[in-house]
């Protein structure tokens, strides 16, 4: 961080000190965040606790308020060092400063949504909606996750409450969706180069901050989506068909597109399935079921007429069978 960059932080956190916006300071605090390289992070915080002013010291409890140290078991390595100078650098200076400072990071979580983003499903919305303690300023937090490369974190934003109103999600627990938004990041911390949308770095720190202050936590939770499906068909084989289909499907049941339910009746089940000859014949009725259930879209419908008469004859060719199948049939 350059002289310069001090200079317009300063300047920044001198127009916020009259805007007297917890909200508006905590995302200032989160971009401010982003622009900072590992290695200044530290000769920042000195720069700013030698000035001393007010400015400076908003900075500084700020920046601790949307870097906070995350709970043992899920502590991201490269963020333990930064973390912890963020909260050395604040200590002492909240009582210094205007009574609204205090309400930084302390908020209400008051409930929460998650669903598709897209009618396939391949981005889902997870959705934290929060107030602080004394009511003011609600706001939702929205993080888009990736279902085709893993379920990473790809954007994200903090809107007013009314956003929600377009986007058609279901109600859902907090301590599961902020478990969602956490193994979100952490999976695209793990992955380099992963591609992201060019605002989620400014968001990323105040996002994560929300998310670890939910109560009630659940990290890796499952889906309940498979389990809500009631529509299977009455057909000999169909409840074996659909425990494949629920193998493949995994932990992200919403991601059903042309190009994975293609995926799944060409190259999944001849590769990885052993299934009776019933099932096979079943199969596509339970495609076709659950494609209903999972929205009705009429790609993925003509998808599975152009791929299910494929189906027995694929199934039948064991030049096709993965290492895992041959070895099961072997001993069958």
């Amino acid at each position: 961080m350059s002289t310069s960059a001090f200079d317009m932080a300063v300047t920044q956190a001198r127009d916020l000190l009259r805007w007297h916006s917890p909200l508006r300071t905590e995302l200032w605090a989160a971009r401010l965040t982003a622009g900072l390289e590992p290695d200044r992070v530290e000769p920042f915080l000195r720069e700013l606790a030698e000035d001393g002013s007010a400015e400076s010291r908003l900075t500084l409890v700020a920046l601790a308020a949307v870097n906070t140290a995350p709970s043992p078991d899920s502590r991201p390595p490269h963020d333990d060092e930064s973390m912890e100078a963020y909260a050395r650098a604040a200590e002492g200076l909240v009582d210094t400063l205007p009574e609204w400072v205090r309400r930084m990071g302390q908020v209400v979580c008051e409930g929460a949504c998650y669903g598709k983003a897209d009618p396939y499903g391949e981005q889902t919305l997870a959705v934290l909606s929060f107030r602080y303690e004394n009511g003011k300023e609600p706001h939702i937090l929205v993080v888009g996750i990736d279902q085709p490369n893993g379920g990473l974190a790809v954007d994200a934003l903090v809107e007013e409450v009314k956003f929600l109103d377009d986007l058609g999600l279901e109600a859902a627990d907090p301590g599961v969706v902020g478990g969602r938004i956490l193994d979100a990041f952490e999976l695209g911390d793990r992955i380099m180069g992963a591609a992201v949308a060019d605002t989620l770095p400014d968001v990323r720190p105040l996002a994560i901050a929300r998310a670890r202050g939910v109560p009630g936590l659940v990290r890796g939770p499952g889906d309940e989506t498979v389990s809500r499906f009631d529509e299977l068909p009455d057909l000999p084989g169909a409840r074996e068909a659909f425990e494949r289909l629920a193998e493949f499907i995994g932990d992200r049941p919403l991601w059903w597109s042309p190009a994975r339910v293609s995926q799944f009746l060409t190259a999944w089940l001849p590769r990885e399935a052993i299934m009776s000859d019933a099932a096979v014949a079943a199969m596509p009725e339970v495609v076709r079921a659950w494609s209903r259930f999972s929205g009705d879209q009429p790609a993925v419908l003509r998808q599975i007429d152009e791929d299910a008469p494929r189906l027995p004859a694929l199934m039948a060719d064991d030049s096709l069978a993965g290492l895992a199948k041959r070895i099961a049939q072997n001993r069958l």
